[in-house]
């Protein structure tokens, strides 16, 4: 039995056409038929073949690959965020091929240097610290980038793609306030990365203004169980809060871990607003508030750019800065303090019954 694989030729042979036409079809470099597309498409299913990208870039100079760097895969929003920038990829005729750092700034500078080792035709990139790494800045004007999330926009000397992260925090901080809770509590992942601070700093602001006393932040990592470990333990060493607001995901579910481990009821006992909206924040008993950030608006407008620049685009650096919003569920309990005359003071506040109501 021969073990012998495939090749173009193969294909061509069995689809009755020319190997530039199978190319065609694989690179998109010109128009084919439908109906010879069709062929080769049988052709390439019956023979199994798969292309050899890194032979057919040698030969063309030119690459349809997307290099993508995330600091965890293991994360929900990177992920969410990848997939969407791969659709868009694959739809214009890309491949995309991911990496994770961990969160490790050394890892970051291997995995940059393999996806730089292909020379993609661009890159999208989340670094796992606030500085820019020195590879991305090297490329920055002979290879379009953009850089996404974690990212101050002001340094970045590349597109950047980010939320108005102090403005979600004070939309958080408001609904809070607006339902008479003072003793809040907000649960960081890690204070290192800069949209974690200013999702802290808009809500200090408001909170600190209205109470006097700047609130509570604890910091519980990016891994989920370690974190509801941590703040299982920081509730037996302190007085409950009556609120607590997560700032990503990840803690979101070590507040909700911790919380359960103790018996506590989810709002009665303590309101919670959680950050980046899942499914699964709405499929449960007690649907969570949260804010949602505008993921698709983010991965068009990073893909927006990054096609722009690979066309030619010229110019300085954009930043790009998309506003969330705050997806009103049955999480946050009004306070009797806050409660209008003749309401009852366990009564979500109006608007939330049989849906939810998203505040900008």
């Amino acid at each position: 039995m021969s073990t012998r694989r495939p090749t173009i030729k193969d294909v061509a042979t069995l689809a009755g056409v020319s190997t530039a036409t199978v190319s065609n079809v694989f690179s998109g470099a010109r128009p084919v038929k439908p109906a010879l597309r069709a062929r080769v498409e049988a052709a390439v299913r019956a023979l199994s073949y798969q292309l050899d990208r890194a032979a057919s870039q040698l030969r063309s100079g030119q690459t349809r690959i997307i290099g993508v760097l995330v600091p965890d895969l293991d994360d929900a929003f990177f992920t969410a965020l990848v997939s969407r920038i791969e659709v868009m990829a694959g739809k214009d005729g890309y491949d995309v091929i991911i990496a994770s750092s961990r969160d490790d700034p050394g890892l970051e500078r291997s995995r940059l240097n393999a996806l730089l080792g292909w020379r993609p035709s661009g890159l999208v990139a989340v670094p796992c610290t606030d500085t820019v790494p020195q590879l991305v800045r090297d490329e920055a004007g002979r290879l379009p980038i953009v850089l996404a999330d974690r990212v101050i926009p002001e340094a970045a000397p590349v597109d950047s793609v980010t939320i108005d992260n102090a403005e979600a925090g004070e939309i958080a901080a408001r609904h809070l306030l607006a339902l008479g809770h003072r003793h809040v509590v907000i649960a960081a992942s890690n204070l290192a990365i800069a949209p974690i601070r200013e999702r802290l700093r808009g809500a200090d602001a408001l909170l600190r203004a209205a109470t006097g006393v700047a609130p509570i932040a604890v910091e519980l990592g990016s891994n989920s169980a370690a974190g509801a470990a941590a703040f299982a333990a920081w509730l037996e060493r302190h007085s409950r809060p009556t609120a607590v607001f997560a700032l990503t995901n990840v803690t979101t579910l070590a507040v909700l871990s911790a919380l359960a481990a103790q018996r506590v009821d989810i709002p009665e006992q303590v309101s919670v607003i959680g950050f980046d909206d899942y499914a699964w924040m709405s499929a449960r008993k007690t649907a969570l508030t949260a804010i949602r950030q505008p993921l698709d608006q983010m991965a068009e407008a990073v893909w927006e750019r990054l096609t722009a620049r690979m066309g030619g685009a010229a110019g300085p650096a954009e930043a790009i800065r998309l506003a969330g919003s705050l997806q009103v569920r049955a999480s946050v309990r009004a306070l009797p303090a806050a409660v209008p005359e003749g309401r009852d003071p366990a009564a979500p506040p109006r608007g939330r019954r049989g849906g939810e109501t998203a505040v900008h």
